[in-house]
């Protein structure tokens, strides 16, 4: 019936109900299928629904580092910080970033910030271990040649 009454102009605006996509799953899905330029335009939609989400800014500068854009990248973990200082993902993406760049002050300062709140999980020891080498090797020099 609610078909007759869309078809002939007796709906009540309650039958069209538009449906939102979930453009953060999407994207999720199109990176694990390794289709990141895809992943990043629902990425951008999903930005646009949640301006101020850094989780999804987060994804984004993964995506970005991952298509070898990393200015794009450092810039999206940067704001994803503004937004969430704690976000331990984005301080150990920013470190190697920073540290590709030869910036190992900066390098060091992200790398300190994650290993004071490391992720949790089962992975996350890998993290923890890489992050821990990679300031030691700052402090030796190893990283400065």
């Amino acid at each position: 019936m609610g078909f007759w009454r869309r078809l002939f102009g007796g709906s009540t605006g309650d039958d069209l109900k538009p449906q939102r996509l979930d453009y953060l799953n999407e994207a999720l899905a199109l990176e694990r299928q390794g289709d990141y330029d895809a992943a990043l335009t629902s990425y951008r939609l999903a930005l646009r629904d949640h301006p101020n989400d850094a989780r999804i800014l987060q994804n984004m500068a993964i995506a970005f580092t991952k298509t070898r854009r990393f200015d794009e990248a450092i810039r999206h973990y940067r704001r994803a910080l503004e937004l969430d200082h704690g976000l331990a993902g984005a301080h150990y993406g920013l470190a190697f970033l920073l540290l590709q760049r030869g910036d190992p002050d900066g390098a060091a300062q992200h790398l300190r910030t994650f290993l004071a709140h490391p992720p949790k999980g089962p992975d996350a020891q890998k993290w923890i271990e890489h992050a821990t080498q990679a300031l030691r090797d700052l402090g030796s020099g190893a990283a400065h040649a």
